[in-house]
């Protein structure tokens, strides 16, 4: 199906960890006086998940030089995360309060992310030359964007540096109204500047529309996906690829989910799964997106990548926390539809 034999790829994961705090179950917050904790964050959910896969990730990010940060520095090492770029700084950890959903009451997220350690390091701190010295690859999120003006021309400087060096860029829109808050007129803007220097953008019409101020008014979701694809690839010349889940609610526990993928010769799409009794839908996106950085770097066929990709995000929904800890195999059994039997 593809080649392993070859080395793994090396990638830069640029983002902030952060900590989730969500009570027990489906209880509202503080109806128990206790708190579920889970390592998460955008970039590093895809550097985790791609190193259980095989391949060298590298988180680069800021912590606080406290017991929480490097308790959730050691919680990425324990997933074979490179976090050799993890710098400590004074601050505190970025935390976000997670209040699950159930039936038709939808899940809400609380960001507690003001002044973290992440936030308030100057953008020149990072020596993106050497740290992407031998990288193929830097993924990173628009949330390092919405986070402020300083962790915004990080990631600039993070695409110009990986730009000059000849490595391939990996960006997901994950445009969150409640983080970018008064600075929200300005996000489409900085997201266009980095979407300019993608080879792989994560993304749907939604995010299409927001930075290019266009609307795609098409009923059917993968006309949107295509006519917002096409508006893509004509605004930024370097984009080669345009990928996305789409997401059909019945309840928060019963969904239907499915995957798109634009190339500047076709769209493809997936078959829809139905996810029956949701255990956690959080980083679906992200375990959608290091599926297909997997597949890419393992060298797939579009339709296999995509299959792939689209299986890890369906998986993820299984796993509680924010990281899919599923294994290649895992992902490979359920495209074979290997059943439910216990496999001994």
């Amino acid at each position: 199906m593809h080649n392993t034999s070859q080395p793994p790829t090396r990638i830069v994961c640029f983002g902030e960890p952060l900590l989730r705090l969500s009570p027990p179950g489906c209880e509202l917050p503080l109806q128990s006086p206790c708190f579920n904790v889970h390592v998460g964050g955008a970039e590093a959910n895809v550097a985790a998940s791609l190193a259980i896969l095989g391949h060298h990730s590298v988180m680069v990010s800021t912590l606080p030089d406290n017991m929480l940060g490097r308790a959730c520095a050691g919680e990425l090492r324990k997933h074979g995360v490179d976090t050799g770029g993890i710098l400590q700084a004074e601050g505190r950890m970025g935390v976000y309060y997670l209040s699950p959903g159930a039936m038709h009451r939808p899940s809400e997220v609380l960001y507690d992310r003001a002044d973290s350690a992440f936030a308030r390091i100057p953008a020149d701190a990072y020596d993106w030359p050497s740290l992407l010295a031998g990288v193929q690859w830097l993924h990173l999120s628009g949330i390092n964007l919405a986070l402020g003006k300083t962790t915004s021309q990080a990631a600039l400087a993070a695409v110009h540096a990986a730009r000059a060096a000849g490595v391939s860029i990996s960006f997901d829109c994950n445009y969150r109204s409640k983080l970018w808050g008064e600075r929200a007129a300005h996000a489409p803007a900085v997201l266009r500047e980095i979407v300019s220097h993608a080879d792989l953008l994560f993304g749907n019409d939604r995010d299409i529309a927001l930075m290019l101020g266009m609307a795609f008014p098409q009923a059917d979701a993968i006309a949107r996906f295509r006519a917002a694809a096409d508006d893509a690839f004509a605004a930024w010349p370097h984009l080669q690829r345009m990928a996305a889940t789409e997401r059909l609610h019945r309840n928060v526990d019963d969904q239907d989910l499915f995957g798109l993928m634009a190339t500047r010769e076709r769209v493809l799409t997936t078959a829809t799964h139905a996810l029956s009794n949701v255990v956690d839908r959080i980083g679906g996106g992200d375990a959608f997106a290091a599926g297909l950085l997997h597949g890419l770097f393992r060298g797939m066929p579009d339709e296999a990548m995509l299959d792939f990709a689209i299986t890890a995000a369906c998986l993820k929904h299984s796993i509680p926390g924010d990281v899919n800890l599923l294994r290649e195999a895992d992902m490979l059994a359920f495209l074979a539809q290997g059943g439910f039997e216990v496999r001994r």
